[in-house]
Order: C-alpha cells, then structure tokens, then sequence
C-alpha cells in the first residue's frame, strides 16, 4: 500500500471536507462527514478498515467543525485533527471515549498557513509543512517531546510530500526556488539535510507524485518533454525517466493515489491506480511498466475520488460512501495482479536418434501344471470345503485352468509309516525348599508370611522392601536351563508335564492345566 500526496489534497488553500486520509498500515481512516441536519455542519468520522467489515464511528465535540480542518488517521485508532484559530493552528488528538469523543490537545503551531504531510512510515508521527514567502518550516506535529517541534528550516516554497524508506527517514519534497520546482529529498535523521532529488533538466519543472519504497517506483510529472506528461523512473537506477504515451490521455487527466506493495526490485510489475477526470465523469485507470497499457475501469457508485490502497495479494480497496451504505470499501481484483516476470524458455536439446532394437523372442508354450499334493501327518483329518454344488477335489472347486479330478487311492504315492514316539519318561518331583530364614518385622513375623525386610534395614526408618531377598546362584538340585525335547504330539502328552512356580516365601506351588494359581 502507498498513500501519496497527490497536487489536490496538498495545496494550501481549498476546502479539505470530504477527503479521505488511509492510515500508513492500512488499519483505519479519517474524514469529513456531514450532518443529516438542515445546516449540513461538518463533524469527524473515523472508520476502521482492519476488521472483516468496515465501520465508521463519530468524533464529533461540542462544536461543528470548519470544513478546512485537517485529519490524520493514527495506526493506535486515535484520529489528530488540525483546526485554524486566528493566526495559528491547534493541533489535538480525538480518539473515542464511551459515547462522547475525548480530546488532547498538543499544542500550536503560530503560522499562517499549515498542510499535513501524508501518513509517515510506522503510523505513530505525523509531520506539516508551513510555506511562507521565501522559505518553509517542517514541523513535527505528533512525536516530539513537547508537543510541535520545528524539524528544520528550508529556503523556497514545498509543497507536494513523499517517503522514500519504510523507516521514515526520507521525504522527498516539491520546492520551487527561483522559478524552478526540483524535488528535493529531506533527511530527518540528520537534522533535515536536503539534497537533490529529481531534475531532468535545467531548465525543467519536475514534481515527485508517488513513490514506493519497495520497488523504488516513482511516479513523476515533469515539462522536459515540451509541455507537461506523467513519466516513471527507479529510485537510484541510472536509467533515463520513461514518458509512456498511455498515460498521456486526451480530453482528461490522470492523478496516480496508490501502488501495489511487496514488489521488491521489480518496479516493472507494480500496478498503480490511477484517478480519470474528464467532462464526463470520474473513473479508474490501472497501468504497469511492463504492460505499456492503461486499462480503464468505472468507480463503485459512491466513491471517494483519489482514495484506495494495495494489498500485497494485487486487490484494489476503494472506499466509498452512498445514503443506503456510508461506510464501505469495494474490492476489484485487476486481471493479471500480482504481475509475474516469466522465465523464458531455454534452447531444447536435439533429440538423439534411437538405434535398431533386437527382435523379440517368442516365448514357447508353457508345459502343464503339476498339483502338489498337501503333506499330511497320520491321524489329520483331510479338510473339507464347502463347494456350490459342484465335485470337490482337495485343492478345491472348479478351477480356472478346468476341472480338477480328485485323485483316488491308486494314483496317491504310498506314505511311509510314521513311527510312534517312545513316551517320556516322567519327571521325578522336586523337593521343596526351606523357607529364608530373617529377623521378624512385627505381627507379620508371628504369622510367617508379609514383608521381608532386608538385614541392613533393620534400623532405619524407611519402608522396608516388599522384594525377597536375591540368592546368590541357582539351587544346586535344579538344572541351570531345561533340556530339549523332541516334539512331541499333543494327543502323547503326559499329563504329568507340569510346570512348577517355586516362591521363595510360601514355597511350591503347582499351575494345573487350566488356569493359575497365585503365588
């Protein structure tokens, strides 16, 4: 988004009732509005753009306002008002306060007249130019410490305003000096140091309209030509200002108010809206450096002429105002936003010629597939599968390579016998083991069974652990791992095969076949 000092709302004079200010983000706005009664007094509206609808609330005081007073949308909400009285100007901040409009004043700045620059980078300062005869005073209205302070002093007449950087450190200011208007940079951090900017030539008017400092695109209008045309330029480029014959209309004239954002480096691809007035009426103009074309589009009903900003996506914001809505912004999406460079193609590679392939080589009829007869074991019993209503075979129904014909007991090849296994001898049982002996523990000990505590706990006052003792080896009449066996079947298993659980407390304890004893 880019907020520009267009030649309207920066002169001196006019009437400023109606104009919409954008705040540096985007987040609110400020304006002019009238009442509905039959004086039609001016009042203070701000509106809230950040939200997902916007919205307008009135700052209106205890008095109507004049419609010269200023407004300056602060990024914090708070809305600082420039009002003339007498010979001097009072700045104050209006922000709202329940339902009424609180108030703080800032102090005064003693001139005769006095223009607010365009929103500064951050959204916290806000900046005014005092132009009197031979020279002009650059104020700081909201930021110093002690409410205006004088910036610095430049000789000839400013006007116009520009920011160069997102720090608010540059402004690039309009001076006419000796008949000649040159624009000039201002450098705030060293004490308002100016230098020059822009100047096509000697002899030559030229005037810094907008100015985006992502890109470094300046919009520019200038009579080096011969008479004046709009032309664009890249801050720090060494490449000559570019008068495009697109924007030098007929029966009309152009006014640039905004540049699409985030288009860093690429000056070529940043679309800037324009303003079209002519006899006929007010309308819209979109035109990028790289497209050598302006496009014209018609205003939403309602709009607020020379207002709107950018967003980074490549949607135009134009607020507008009617009796039926008078707060709301109309969003217009420009064919071909965000501007995109294309790559071009590079040189394709000749494509290599493919050499002779060898033949194929059929392949011969495949021989017939053998069944495998399942091994069997004695005494299994043969599956039987369910068919649907078709001979079964053991391999199952019908087949895809045809029927399958079961084979009788002539055709299967003879088993050799299965030798019966000699039955295991059985285990003789094992004598049980002497309970550890230990030092009682209370009425557990009485009853021979509990906690066992370990011997060098005796004396101390934790809990005593709730684990047997660990023996130092296995017990001499146990064997230190079990034999293997030959499989046996299920159906040969002696029923003496029982395991045995020992328990260093209670002793042995058997798990018969069917469940699990507790330990």
């Amino acid at each position: 988004m880019t907020i520009c000092a267009t030649e309207d709302t920066m002169a001196p004079a006019g009437p400023l009732a109606g104009r919409l200010t954008i705040a540096a983000d985007g987040s609110y706005a400020a304006r002019l509005a009238r009442h509905d009664d039959a004086a039609g007094s001016w009042f203070p509206e701000r509106w809230t753009l950040s939200g997902p609808e916007p919205y307008a609330v009135p700052l209106q005081g205890t008095q109507p306002e004049e419609p010269d007073s200023a407004l300056l949308p602060l990024t914090d909400g708070r809305v600082l008002i420039l009002r003339r009285v007498a010979d001097r100007f009072a700045v104050s901040l209006l922000y709202p306060a329940g339902p009424g409009t609180g108030e703080l004043l800032l102090g005064a700045v003693a001139t005769p007249r006095l223009t607010l620059l365009p929103p500064a980078p951050g959204g916290t300062l806000a900046y005014a130019l005092a132009p009197e005869a031979d020279h002009t005073t650059l104020w700081r209205v909201h930021g110093g410490a002690n409410g205006p302070e004088r910036v610095t002093r430049i000789p000839g007449r400013c006007t116009g305003g520009a920011w160069l950087d997102r720090g608010g450190r540059l402004l690039a200011l309009d001076r006419e000096l000796d008949g000649r208007t040159k624009t000039m940079v201002v450098d705030l951090e060293r004490g308002g140091e100016t230098a020059l900017l822009l100047q096509i030539t000697e002899e030559s008017n030229d005037r810094l309209l907008l100015a985006d400092p992502d890109s470094g695109l300046l919009l520019l209008r200038s009579d080096a030509p011969g008479y004046d045309r709009l032309g664009w330029g890249v801050l720090g480029s060494s490449l000559p200002v570019r008068f495009p014959e697109c924007l030098r209309p007929t029966g009309g004239t152009l006014t640039p108010f905004a540049v699409q954002p985030g288009q860093m480096l690429a000056p070529e691809s940043c679309a800037v809206a324009f303003r079209m007035t002519a006899t006929s009426g007010t309308w819209l103009g979109v035109w990028r450096p790289s497209e050598r074309q302006l496009r014209q589009y018609p205003a939403p009903e309602g709009w607020l002429p020379g207002t709107g900003l950018w967003t980074a996506d490549g949607e135009l914001l134009l607020p507008y105002a009617t009796e039926a809505e008078p707060c709301g912004v109309a969003r217009m999406g420009v064919p071909g936003v965000p501007g995109e460079v294309v790559e071009p193609v590079g040189a394709v590679l000749p494509v290599q010629p493919v050499g002779a392939v060898e033949p194929v080589r059929v392949v011969g009829p495949m021989g017939p597939v053998r069944q495998v007869e399942p091994l069997r074991t004695a005494g299994q019993v043969e599956p039987t599968w369910a068919g649907a209503g078709k001979p079964m075979g053991p391999m199952g129904p019908m087949g895809p390579m045809g029927p399958h014909r079961s084979a009788g007991p002539e055709q299967r090849p003879a088993q050799p016998p299965v030798e019966p296994l000699e039955p295991l001898e059985p285990l003789e049982p094992l004598e049980p083991l002497e309970a550890v002996e230990g030092p009682p523990s209370g009425e557990a000990a009485e009853s021979g069974g509990g906690i066992v505590p370990d011997a060098g706990d005796a004396d101390n006052r934790s809990t005593a652990s709730a684990q047997p003792s660990a023996t130092d080896a296995e017990p001499q009449h146990i064997p230190g791992h079990p034999q293997m066996c030959r499989p046996v079947p299920l159906q040969e298993a002696p029923l003496a095969a029982r395991q045995t659980r020992w328990s260093v407390i209670s002793g042995p304890v058997r798990i018969s076949g069917g469940g699990c004893a507790a330990g």
